[in-house]
């Protein structure tokens, strides 16, 4: 048997609490950290800045000694780095999108142009804009990353949100002007597109192309490949693979952890430097008694969002999260929710726009209740809300 340092980061409370419908409790979460922690992974991943509740949790699980294992998963602002160290912690996951979908959507600039105004990426975009969009998240993401390790001194892993959708050149150019701030770059299958043959020639083109940094994998499982594309991914060259136990996570969720690793160890003999395969099965004994499963790729459940992040995508460009043809996309309300799941339920769906302010109102108000009740909220149920007049 054959022991390689491949890195594990393990994002099951994290992304995989983002699975529309989860909710962890504050003592469930921490027993499952302690858990996970015990399996021998090196990163833990958390995302603090969604609610006061993760932020403590997360200065708990510092101050019980997991803080080299937590990483705290970043949006792209000094202030959310800042934020991230606030919380103790010394590894931050910096995320941005680099297909050319998600920057058209997201660019600053862009989105205050009329001309732009509807449009997404589909649509008749002059050459020099898209290189433009792609410039100006290179500048950004530098700008952010530069000041993270020389400012803030916390280590870094940037993961490229989309990436087996992005331009495979400026993918290329990405990689060069990131990696001399980066511990891994973290290739993204952020909705599942990508199949076993593409993953291993993906990996062994970017390797032959770029010098100097260490990939990482973090694959979803939307046509039911996470699996296969991870293990390929590794054998070509990864050495860090990102995902959750259970496979838990967004739409169809992500890469299994304990089918990876049982899966290198079987059938190609690698065994992972520092895994206890022995604590493997409490996570997953334990995930299973609260019963949660992910929804099974090309289903309707797999088609449910609650993340506020990927809603607000999905209200400009029903493709930029859900890329598969036949999608029917369903909004729940939840902890994770921000404005845009209220702005898409009310603007997209029932054709009555609401003040901003009142937005506001609503997301705070579901994120409270959410944590109180410890449930999400359907569009139905917070129809009811609105008109018993909770939101006032």
């Amino acid at each position: 048997m054959e022991t390689l340092p491949i890195i594990i980061s393990d994002e099951t409370l994290r992304d995989g609490e983002q699975q529309a419908g989860i909710f962890f409790s504050y003592p469930t979460k921490q027993k499952l950290a302690h858990l996970i922690a015990q399996t021998g992974v090196d990163r833990l991943s958390m995302m603090p800045r969604v609610h006061e509740q993760e932020e403590e949790l997360v200065k708990s699980l510092v101050s019980e000694g997991l803080d080299s294992l937590i990483a705290a998963a970043t949006m792209t602002g000094k202030q959310y780095i800042d934020q991230a160290k606030m919380y103790g912690v010394k590894r931050i996951i910096l995320f941005y999108g680099l297909s050319d979908r998600l920057l058209f959507l997201r660019d600053p600039q862009i989105r205050l142009l009329n001309e732009f105004k509807g449009k997404t990426i589909d649509d008749d975009i002059p050459k020099k804009v898209i290189e433009r969009i792609r410039q100006n998240a290179i500048d950004l993401i530098v700008e952010n990353l530069h000041y993270a390790t020389t400012v803030a001194g916390l280590t870094v892993d940037f993961a490229a949100e989309d990436a087996s959708r992005a331009d495979f050149d400026f993918l290329v150019q990405c990689i060069r002007s990131f990696s001399p701030y980066l511990d891994h770059f973290m290739l993204c299958d952020t909705v599942g597109v990508l199949t076993p043959e593409k993953s291993y020639i993906w990996i062994n083109d970017l390797l032959q192309r770029t010098t100097g940094v260490a990939f990482g994998v973090h694959y979803h499982n939307d046509m039911g490949l996470a699996l296969e594309n991870t293990l390929q991914s590794v054998i070509a060259g990864a050495t860090l693979v990102s995902g959750t136990f259970c496979g838990i996570g967004e739409r169809a969720g992500n890469v299994a952890i304990e089918q990876v690793l049982n899966g290198l160890r079987v059938r190609f003999g690698i065994e992972v430097k520092g895994i206890n395969y022995d604590a493997i099965a409490a996570v997953t004994d334990y995930i299973e008694q609260l019963g949660i499963r992910p929804a099974p790729p090309y289903s309707q459940t797999a088609q449910r969002h609650e993340s506020g992040i990927h809603v607000n995508s999905l209200f400009s460009d029903p493709q930029s999260y859900a890329a598969l043809p036949y999608n029917t996309i369903e909004v729940l309300f939840g902890k994770w929710s921000g404005i845009s799941n209220f702005q898409y339920l009310f603007e997209k769906q029932l054709q009555n726009p609401q003040p901003r302010n009142q937005y506001e109102k609503m997301r705070s108000v579901i994120k409270s209740l959410a944590v109180e009740q410890e449930r999400y909220f359907t569009a139905k149920e917070v129809l009811e809300l609105w008109k018993n007049g909770v939101f006032k």
